[in-house]
């Protein structure tokens, strides 16, 4: 009875040891991947902080999340967030799925900016879409691609956005900006339908409900009632930038003590 014992509590030894280790690596890994592969899937300027795991709950915190506007955009960030929470299942590191229980954005700002019939984030989206395209193995390469390691998939159970704000940011007008709520966000199940997400298809998903959201009647409204001050309008600032409306322009400069 004790030799089995002994035998058990040295297995249970040995698996939170592997544990921990995987743990130990897992906010380096994060943060490469983060600022290696985030510009490639973007096309933008993708950084983090720091990250902190903790090794007993496989709870992550990422700091100061910060992702850059597409070249032709004139305002520095397209998101910035000073904290976001992982919650990842620590019994599946050590597989080819990666299980994330939970990823949750508290008080995320987002910066809106509208530019030639387009937007950064509809630009950003459409590069991820260009990153994920250019992935795909063409007909003579199927098979042999098969074969190779095409890397851990993801799902994740639960995506959050809490507090979300949305900045638009007007450059013609004087460089300032007004805001808006963003609704709360609650995505889940994240790559379960097709077995598991490339980080890129995932991210994908989450972008393009946040660009959703951005855009949205309830946002959109917010953001036009405050540009009535301006006397402008969403969908006029683009016509007003190429027209050089000055009065509207003074009237930012007056609300931005400008």
């Amino acid at each position: 009875m004790k030799k089995w014992t002994l035998i058990g509590g040295s297995a249970l030894v040995v698996i939170i040891v592997l544990v921990v280790i995987g743990l130990s690596k897992l906010g380096p890994i994060i943060k490469k991947t983060v600022n290696t592969y985030g510009p490639e899937m973007t096309k933008t300027e993708v950084r983090l902080g720091d990250v902190d795991v903790s090794i007993f709950s496989a709870e992550v915190e990422i700091k100061d999340f910060f992702l850059g506007n597409p070249k032709g955009f004139k305002a520095l960030q397209a998101i910035s967030v000073s904290s976001v929470y992982v919650n990842v299942d620590e019994s599946s590191l050590t597989g080819d799925m990666i299980i994330i229980d939970k990823i949750e954005m508290i008080r995320p700002e987002f910066t809106y900016e509208r530019k030639s019939g387009t937007d950064n984030f509809q630009t950003i989206l459409n590069n991820i879409e260009r990153t994920i395209g250019s992935d795909e193995p063409s007909k003579k390469q199927a098979g042999k691609s098969e074969k190779k390691d095409k890397g851990k998939k993801i799902i994740i159970k639960d995506f959050i956005v809490k507090d979300g704000r949305v900045n638009l940011f007007m450059p013609a007008l004087g460089g300032g900006s007004i805001s808006a709520s963003l609704p709360d966000i609650h995505l889940k199940d994240i790559g379960k339908k097709k077995g598991g997400a490339s980080p890129a298809e995932a991210f994908k998903e989450i972008f393009a409900t946040l660009h959703e959201k951005i855009t949205s009647p309830a946002v959109a409204d917010t953001l036009n009632k405050g540009l009535k001050v301006f006397g402008s309008s969403m969908e006029s600032v683009e016509s007003a930038a190429k027209k050089g409306v000055k009065d509207v322009t003074d009237k930012v400069k007056e609300l931005f003590g400008k």
